[in-house]
């Protein structure tokens, strides 16, 4: 049964061969706009992945309008994925000029071209969790905001404002972020200016094969397996008291494909697991899958010691139950929290001690310290999270196991 053809920006990235993937089982005919190489190489992410010779790709850019222009022309799509993107949190940091340039002028380009060349389809956009920024998960956090920073802007209407929905003010704090907002309003002003039948999903954080090794949850998992093998002694990390709302990337895609074929033009879907875990549930779920048995948790100076940290708790938080340890728990209700000066953490396992250094680089100048999802919106559509973030984390290791 062919469905049409559906156009991929970002097809050789972490979403895009996914998404790929799952398009042409339903039956389209699937296009993905790669960037010229010098050899005409096919990039790896698709051959990896064997798709290789299953879609059909077109050398271009995002930066390039004229390009877009003949390349939209060309396909006819009746369905648009605009995936590409600078998505590196720390990087945008660094280089935020190229972050704008790719994904503000970007996205104005591809909505240009659809324009343009007036092509009747469906463009979805993957924005991002991150476009809401700072959320209030108490009225400490946010008196300790305000006292930090001295004005806030949006005001909070209600605190906490989790879980998060549509309806949630946008507070970016990165420069990655206020990209992604900027792409979200491209896309409805398009929809409301010049009728683009233009949908925006704005997805939380969802892993899986494929993911980055500079992204947090493949260094876990790529640190993780040398601590195995023997080829570290230590693991280094960031910030471990972070709460991010961890999807697979299977589901995630087919919330993109509903939100695709049955999403309302102009409109705004939030896509989640509706729970959130911290990266230190990440670590110990990561070291529980490869036999390691954890036992108690210990700051390195001492203290904050948590025994069967990963304990499973279905205690209610911000008005709704989800799956989180024990240490989620403490954490999110206020009683835990490790800190630079702790130095790392010892972690007690049926194997022996495996210690976790705090490394200040890996510090955001700025972070959200919790997201969590409300994708009720998204449900009516048919949207469901299937898979655990054990499966998550597994699947992750499958894949790194065999790349390292």
């Amino acid at each position: 049964m062919n469905k049409g053809r559906a156009f991929i920006t970002g097809i050789s990235g972490f979403v895009g061969p996914h998404l790929a993937e799952r398009l042409l089982e339903l039956g389209y005919e699937v296009y993905g706009l790669v960037r010229r190489r010098a050899n005409f190489s096919i990039p790896q992410r698709l051959v990896e992945t064997g798709l290789a010779n299953k879609v059909k790709l077109i050398e271009g850019d995002v930066m390039d309008l004229t390009n877009l222009i003949s390349a939209i022309k060309n396909v006819e799509p009746n369905l648009v994925y605009h995936l590409a993107a600078q998505t590196f949190v720390p990087k945008s940091f660094k280089d935020p000029l190229e972050t704008f340039m790719i994904n503000s002028l970007g996205t104005q380009n591809i909505l240009e071209a659809i324009r343009i060349s007036d092509v009747d389809c469906r463009v979805v956009y993957a924005g991002s969790s991150e476009e809401y920024g700072l959320q209030f998960i108490s009225e400490e956090h946010y008196r300790r905001l305000i006292q930090k920073y001295g004005v806030i802007n949006p005001e909070p209407t209600r605190i906490p404002e989790l879980p998060i929905d549509e309806n949630n003010p946008l507070r970016p704090v990165s420069p990655y972020a206020v990209s992604k907002v900027h792409g979200d309003y491209l896309f409805r002003i398009y929809y409301y200016d010049y009728g683009l039948k233009t949908v925006v999903s704005r997805a939380f954080n969802h892993e899986g094969p494929g993911r980055g090794a500079n992204f947090v949850t493949s260094t876990i998992v790529i640190q993780c397996l040398k601590l195995v093998e023997g080829a570290r002694n230590h693991v280094d990390i960031g910030d471990v008291n972070v709460h991010r709302d961890w999807s697979h990337v299977l589901d995630i895609i087919d919330g993109y494909v509903l939100i695709g074929e049955k999403g309302r033009a102009g409109g705004v879907y939030v896509q989640g697991s509706m729970r959130t875990n911290s990266v230190l549930t990440f670590l110990l779920l990561t070291l529980r899958e490869l036999g390691y048995e954890v036992l108690e948790v210990e700051a390195i100076r001492g203290g904050k010691r948590v025994k069967d940290p990963l304990e499973m708790d279905y205690s209610e938080c911000f008005g709704i139950r989800f799956e989180k340890s024990k240490i989620d728990r403490l954490i999110l209700n206020g009683e835990l929290r490790y800190e630079l000066s702790d130095k790392g953490l010892n972690i007690r396992t049926d194997k022996g001690v495996v210690k976790v250094i705090f490394d200040p680089k890996r510090f955001r100048p700025v972070d959200v310290p919790v997201l969590l999802s409300n994708p009720s919106k998204a449900m009516t559509l048919g949207f469901n999270v299937r898979r655990k973030l054990s499966d998550v984390v597994r699947d992750l290791i499958r894949y790194w196991r065999n790349k390292i």
